[in-house]
């Protein structure tokens, strides 16, 4: 008999979402805590240069724009189960090669790239096959929660990962974190591996006529989801590359070492975590305004941090800044996944990913310049302003198409009607001809 749970965790009462939620937390843990290795070793290859920090980022992100498309076409056509066991396997198997480089000293900068590029085509596949897997572990009634939860999850992994990265940095040096890291995907391949097929809902799949183009048509189609995924991708694009600046603040504007990068990485994504938790108890699709207003929310709040005068301030001001971003971003997933046809959500969803996570690669570049020739809060600062800028044309954009409706109501109701003759005088009658 399955237990009970609070509505706030009502999706844990399915068996197989808990074991997934438990092997995700491990494996993300794991996979931020080497985030914060790989970019302190990045940093001290290269004399801390936010330039080789963000080449870094664009090759781990490049396959994410170019290949997620295709990665949600295969989710829809095979097993995810299988395709999430593989991907996690080949995660592992990489992780520990570059771990046994940095145990060994070997570890050169060229490495970092190969590493990052591959996993990034590996993350390709598996990231449109877990955010679609989670509606076959729940079904549609649960799948707000779950995806709710899911970023809840990240999170928590996210504040545990980078807090005890920075101390184990500091105590051991990057290769046992890396190990570590390596060691982590084996919580999502077990508990995937334990799960109950039967337990599934399983969708139709995809056949080969199936294309991504269709996908691409539907969503062009449709105003109520051409206009929240344009501002995420304004919003990805220049304001989400905290993998970037966070570590460039500690390190050249606060002069921090790894425990109180790890701390300040810990801030944002206990923001993050609380923003989480608040989308819980969504039940339907949040409105139009709820996302542009989040996405204001993000852009003022990035904005103040960037500014933050020092370590205490800026942490404050990051956690705030972390609680909007997850509160916006979920608030796009959920109006865009809640008001897509089934029969094209996996590709509607792949391109969400394409926009969220595929986007970073430019954007690491164009902030990771910024940062380089202007400091790293101009780099903040634009993150910030760009999003704000971009929120205000949408809520602008809102108000001159609600009074064109108004107008054309107006309008409507002024107009005479058809039938109605204009003059009141009745028609002189037609004489009828003389005999």
């Amino acid at each position: 008999m399955e237990k009970t749970y609070p509505k706030t965790f009502r999706s844990l009462s399915v068996r197989n979402f808990r074991l997934f939620v438990a092997g995700q937390v491990v494996s993300v843990a794991g996979t931020w805590m080497m985030v914060v290795a790989q970019d302190w070793l990045v940093l001290s290859l290269t004399g801390d240069s936010g330039a080789a920090l963000a080449t870094v980022t664009a090759l781990q992100f490049t396959p994410l724009l170019l290949l997620t498309l295709y990665g949600g076409r295969l989710a829809d056509r095979y097993d995810k189960r299988m395709l999430l066991t593989l991907a996690n396997t080949a995660s592992a198997v990489l992780a520990l090669l570059l771990a046994l480089l940095a145990l060994t000293h070997a570890v050169q900068l060229w490495h970092i790239h190969l590493f990052a590029l591959a996993l990034g085509i590996v993350n390709a596949v598996e990231v449109p096959s877990r955010m679609s897997f989670v509606s076959e572990m729940v079904g549609p009634d649960l799948l707000p929660n779950a995806s709710a939860l899911s970023a809840a999850y990240f999170n928590v992994a996210r504040v545990v990962g980078p807090a005890l990265a920075g101390l184990l940095v500091s105590a051991l040096d990057v290769g046992p974190v890396m190990v570590l890291n390596a060691v982590s995907y084996l919580a999502t391949i077990v508990a995937l591996r334990m799960m109950r097929p039967e337990e599934l809902t399983r969708t139709a799949r995809s056949s080969a006529d199936a294309r991504v183009i269709d996908g691409l048509r539907y969503v062009r189609g449709r105003t109520d989801l051409m206009v929240p995924l344009l501002l995420v991708a304004v919003v990805s694009l220049f304001g989400f590359n905290f993998q970037l600046t966070l570590p460039l603040l500690a390190k050249t504007v606060f002069h921090a070492d790894a425990s109180s990068f790890g701390l300040l990485a810990t801030a944002f994504a206990a923001g993050s975590l609380a923003a989480a938790f608040a989308t819980t108890r969504r039940r339907g699709r949040p409105a139009a305004r709820t996302v542009t207003l989040s996405a204001l929310a993000f852009g003022l709040l990035e904005t103040a941090a960037g500014w933050a005068p020092g370590y205490a301030s800026a942490a404050v001001l990051l956690a705030l800044t972390g609680f909007a971003s997850i509160y916006f971003a979920q608030a796009v997933n959920h109006r865009v996944q809640l008001g897509s046809d089934p029969a094209y959500r996996g590709r509607v969803m792949a391109l969400y990913t394409v926009i969220v996570q595929g986007s970073t690669p430019l954007g690491a570049l164009f902030v990771g310049w910024l940062s380089a020739h202007h400091g790293t809060r101009a780099g903040v600062y634009a993150g910030g302003l760009v999003s704000l800028a971009a929120a205000l044309a949408v809520l602008l954009a809102g108000r001159l198409r609600a009074a064109r409706r108004t107008r054309r109501a107006r309008l409507t109701r002024h107009r005479p009607d058809p039938a109605t003759p204009s003059d009141p005088r009745p028609a002189p009658s037609r004489p009828t001809a003389r005999p």
